[in-house]
């Protein structure tokens, strides 16, 4: 479906999804309980309560995507909206992350699966590779997916890990971590992926910070910074490097973190801000 947007209506239209994610992470912030009222909302398909702008791209050839939170995908080009759902070969209609791929193909990491755009058509992707589990390797023009489920893993899958799409293939890499039974979901992707200046790449879980260079990893969980139930535990839900090469990260409830390659600060310990509890490790 297509609607037409003079430049007023932009401005409006943008003013508005600011709004929506602004909503959207206030309400975040609320009680287990009140979240457990929001999900039982979702299951029962009551999605009022739960709309929002979850990602945003501009493609090469400037065209703005927006996915939502429960809502599909929608296009803004050349003052038009276009809007995917799975009627129009979305897997999901949670849209959690956009990206492009070196030959301009959109690809849209869904609640559960994920679908790509070739400039005609939305269509599900289905093809995956679980043969070479662990055989990790780097190229500039990687993508990095979650597991195809909401959270936690299927049988296919086996063990917690990421889809990475080399430019043909899509594999699924498993992390090299030991998780006890029933812990799975704390390895879930849960952020956009970061490829560093020096070319690793940086992974975000609900539970940890999975970096990988092309020889070796580096992890940063709940074990590495020492949190326990009295301190809280990482909850990761953004990640990004400035322009000094710091990882920073995001949580619920913890504070800010920055990671500058030898030590983790919280940021929101040390500049006295709200919350958070500051540690450094090395």
């Amino acid at each position: 479906m297509k609607m037409k947007l003079d430049n007023q209506n932009i401005f409006i239209l943008f003013w508005t999804l600011l709004i929506a994610v602004t909503i959207s992470c206030n309400s975040q912030s609320q009680s287990s309980k009140e979240n457990q009222i929001v999900q039982a909302k979702t299951d029962n398909k009551l999605l009022k309560y739960t709309t929002g702008v979850r990602s945003i791209l501009e493609d090469s050839k400037g065209k703005i995507w927006f996915g939502s939170y429960n809502e599909g995908a929608c296009l803004l080009q050349n003052g038009e909206l276009q809007y995917f759902t799975t009627a129009n070969g979305l897997s999901n209609n949670q849209v959690r992350n956009i990206y492009e791929d070196k030959y301009g193909a959109i690809w849209f990491e869904c609640g559960k699966g994920l679908s790509i755009y070739d400039g005609q058509k939305m269509a599900i992707y289905k093809e995956r590779n679980y043969d070479s589990t662990n055989e990790w390797k780097l190229s500039d023009s990687d993508l990095w997916f979650k597991g195809d489920e909401t959270m936690g893993i299927n049988k296919l899958e086996r063990n917690p890990g990421v889809y990475q799409f080399d430019g043909k293939d899509l594999f699924y890499r498993t992390f090299p971590v030991k998780v006890k039974s029933g812990l799975e979901n704390g390895y879930s992707i849960s952020t956009n992926f970061v490829r560093s200046k020096n070319g690793a790449v940086w992974l975000g879980t609900y539970s940890a910070l999975i970096g990988y260079d092309g020889s070796d990893f580096k992890i940063i969980d709940n074990s590495f910074l020492g949190l326990n139930d009295e301190t809280g535990y990482l909850h990761i839900r953004s990640i990004m490097e400035d322009s000094k090469g710091n990882i920073w990260i995001g949580n619920n409830g913890i504070g800010g973190l920055k990671y500058d390659g030898e030590k983790v600060i919280n940021f929101t310990e040390e500049q006295k801000l709200k919350g958070g509890h500051q540690r450094q490790f090395t």
